[in-house]
């Protein structure tokens, strides 16, 4: 084995770099060689240096295409993060020389996105019309690994204690109870006396059976002795659950804030029906010891204003 240190600090190259997050992106030497711009030998021999450098097999061929090894894994990982770092550097750089304030990268759940992120950004905005805002909708699954790696600057959402970390500092901003919606027309949207037991032979679309309110939801259906509904769709996605509300038509499970500004869009129904469902807040995940940007302190400012009024 070659001396690590030597080979991360020396002798890595950004086209190294680049060439490694493609082959873990698409997984075949001929399509990161597409996307690269470069023929696959050169891809192969690119690889193979990479590969001697390290005195390692980080990637392993086969006629599917190629799997990334342990020590491949390990290598990605350290790749993205500094081609995050790289790609945040020289868009800082471009902003300042271009006479804008700065960029920030901010992934968001659902529960976040209408009535805290939404408007934070315009709060910036107002502050920074310059200053850029990327946006990457998802859960913690998906959003927390590229926070991680430095793809993301900031996530905002619920902060579920199952992914509480050590490298992670949390900010709560607020509580965000869940209700139930139809579309405006379904029969249930016009029932005064909507039970829970009418619910639970209704079809569904619901969180995933990881996400707290999923589990909150299912007891909810047992307190009242009936059984959780069997019709159902599992999804993440607010553009699924709006979508199988509307066009099945289900009853779907939302946060208040998210479902009171579609109500007032007249695309869903919020049903009165008590839901007393204790979650975790929702609040800001960065990691701990990265330098933020000056435009992710301003967001980060502006959500904590911004909560003030959504939490009231």
């Amino acid at each position: 084995m070659a001396d690590i240190d030597r080979v991360l600090r020396s002798n890595l190259k950004l086209r190294h770099l680049q060439l490694l997050v493609a082959l873990d992106e698409f997984r075949h030497l001929g399509r990161a060689a597409e996307f690269l711009s470069v023929s696959q030998p050169a891809v192969s021999k690119t690889l193979a240096e990479i590969e001697r450098m390290f005195g390692l097999d980080l990637f392993v061929r086969s006629t599917r295409g190629t799997e990334p090894t342990a020590y491949g894994n390990a290598v990605v990982r350290f790749a993205r993060s500094v081609l995050a770092d790289y790609g945040r550097t020289r868009d800082e750089i471009a902003a300042v020389a271009g006479g804008a304030a700065g960029r920030t990268s901010v992934g968001a759940m659902v529960v976040a996105m209408p009535s805290l992120l939404v408007r934070a950004v315009t709060l910036l905005k107002h502050r920074s019309a310059r200053t850029t805002v990327l946006v990457e909708e998802g859960d913690l699954t998906r959003l927390l690994p590229r926070l991680r790696v430095g793809e993301l600057d900031l996530f905002v959402g619920r902060l579920e204690p199952g992914y509480a970390s050590p490298d992670l500092d949390t900010e709560a901003l607020y509580a965000e109870p869940m209700c139930i919606v139809v579309r405006p027309d379904h029969a249930l949207a016009r029932d005064t006396r909507v039970d829970w037991k009418k619910l639970a032979d209704a079809p569904w679309v619901v969180p995933p059976p990881w996400a707290s309110s999923r589990v909150k939801l299912e007891q909810m259906f047992y307190k009242h002795g009936l059984a959780p509904p069997v019709d159902i769709v599992e999804t993440a996605s607010f553009l699924a659950t709006l979508t199988f509300v509307r066009e099945r038509p289900a009853v779907g499970f939302l946060a208040r804030g998210v479902a009171r500004h579609f109500e007032s869009e007249g695309l869903v129904k919020i049903l009165k029906l008590k839901v007393p469902i204790e979650l975790p807040p929702v609040g800001m995940i960065t990691l701990r010891g990265r330098l933020r940007t000056p435009a992710t302190e301003q967001l980060m400012d502006c959500l904590r204003i911004t909560a003030l009024t959504v939490g009231a």
